[in-house]
């Protein structure tokens, strides 16, 4: 019997015309997905799916429209290229994730050596304040405390605190001048 033949038998449900259709269209199907795919396993795996789709769709088959083996490796060809284009898709995401991962782990170090360096830098710089200056602008900048707080805090009238922050800023400033 042919292709053909076996092809409209199948669409019926005769398994015993799909054994025998298997045995005539199963090396070509293999043959072309190899070729396509290259990987022997993923080859086998995309062969088997086509034999079954053909089990399930033979009732699509139109003899009119050209032979049955014609059919069943138009099938095999599109799965075949449907693997390897999905293959390529999950290896392209895969390796912008791992891009991805690579640049934000890199950007974290940058990031926290970079503050560490300026909090240092920072910390240099308010050495060099005098001791009213310093007080004024920490108890502000770092314990949020208002300039009447400060004042209150340091037991000075609001004017001195608000002259020496101003002073200590304007000197932090051309300090940190190197690092902005």
């Amino acid at each position: 019997m042919e292709a053909d033949e076996l092809l409209v038998l199948v669409a019926g449900g005769d398994q015993k015309a799909f054994e025998m259709l298997y045995g005539l269209v199963s090396g070509p199907v293999f043959g072309l997905v190899r070729r396509v795919v290259r990987d022997p396993a993923q080859s086998e795996e995309v062969a088997q799916e086509v034999l079954l789709e053909l089990w399930r769709s033979a009732a699509r088959f139109d003899p009119g429209r050209g032979s049955a083996l014609s059919w069943v490796l138009t099938l095999a060809h599109r799965r075949a290229v449907d693997r390897v284009r999905s293959a390529r898709a999950a290896g392209e995401r895969e390796q912008r994730e791992a891009r991805r991962a690579h640049h934000t782990a890199f950007d974290q170090v940058t990031e926290e050596v970079e503050a560490g360096l300026e909090r240092e830098w920072v910390r240099r710089c308010l050495e060099r304040l005098t001791d009213l200056q310093r007080q004024s602008v920490t108890l502000a900048y770092y314990d949020g405390y208002t300039y009447r707080e400060v004042a209150e805090r340091l037991s000075l009238p609001l004017g001195t605190v608000k002259t020496r922050m101003r002073d200590g800023l304007t000197r932090l400033r051309e300090c940190l001048g190197g690092v902005a």
